[in-house]
């Protein structure tokens, strides 16, 4: 069976591996198609087409938007974006800034706490222009404020921890929009990650649909069988398509391998005939 892999992320944003060196790995471990979706960016893609031209692999270019609910963030993928989405690009970079301000923001913390850390440091942990929390990670953990990535995040960065502060993101309905009204097929990536009371999911796929949510990624390395099963019929019961990705961040998440997630996932090309076949049904370019 021909495998694909629908979810990664390089050192554009905050992942390891560069545009060029991710598409070689993605020919080297068999996939016939990779979707790019950094955090924020879309400064990889180029770098990564080419790369798969000269190494045989489909690229589908892609990125990933974080959203706010009154239950935390969604987190919005949108594939097949059109070369020069001047819109998107604008909404990126205001996207960015924000997050530039906010690692200012923990870092001050982290300072103030004590912690010898700059952000010329984490500026030049970070090869992309996306910086983020795991950049400032990478600091602490060179310097030895904690054993490892689990252990500096329950500390110090995330949701309880000592130097945390909230991350401005856009409306779950203003992401989809501008996606889908750049013909982008937009997806709902790992729904099942997000716990919410009974129905919360089914509301916001609802309501998101409306919007121009057109797909919901059932197949992540994080979600469990059960997940999947509860994914496709969420997709047949909206009548969405079905997407799948490793979400792989290379040596940022170890663990997780390009295009098989822990070990054992497996996203055919069907995955992504299907979704083509939609997009041809609307009208949209493939």
């Amino acid at each position: 069976m021909e495998l694909i892999d629908l979810h990664t992320h390089t050192s554009a944003s905050d992942g390891t591996d560069t545009p060029a060196l991710l598409m070689a790995k993605a020919a080297q471990t068999g996939l016939k198609a990779v979707a790019v979706t950094d955090h924020d960016t879309l400064s990889g893609l180029d770098e990564a087409a080419e790369a798969g031209r000269e190494c045989g692999v489909e690229l589908i270019r892609g990125c990933e938007i974080s959203t706010g609910t009154e239950l935390g963030e969604l987190h919005i993928l949108g594939l097949w974006l059109p070369e020069n989405p001047v819109v998107l690009q604008e909404k990126l970079a205001f996207l960015r800034i924000k997050r530039a301000e906010r690692n200012e923001g923990i870092v001050r913390k982290l300072q103030d706490l004590g912690l010898d850390i700059t952000m010329e440091e984490v500026l030049a942990t970070a090869k992309g222009e996306s910086v983020g929390r795991p950049h400032i990670a990478e600091v602490l953990l060179r310097k030895g404020y904690a054993k490892n990535s689990r252990e500096v995040f329950k500390e110090y960065l995330g949701c309880h921890g000592k130097a945390y502060l909230p991350k401005e993101v856009l409306e779950p309905e203003e992401s989809v929009r501008l996606l889908a009204d750049m013909g982008a097929t937009v997806s709902l990536a790992h729904p099942m990650l997000w716990k919410g009371p009974p129905g919360w999911i089914d509301t916001q796929i609802a309501r998101l649909k409306d919007c121009g949510l057109s797909a919901i990624e059932a197949l992540h390395s994080e979600h469990s069988e059960a997940d999947v099963r509860a994914c496709l019929a969420l997709a047949k019961r909206f009548g969405l398509g079905v997407s799948g990705g490793s979400d792989y961040h290379g040596n940022n998440k170890p663990a997780i391998q390009l295009g098989k997630g822990y070990g054992k996932l497996r996203i055919g090309v069907d995955v992504l005939d299907n979704l083509r076949e939609r997009r041809i049904a609307e009208g949209l370019p493939v």
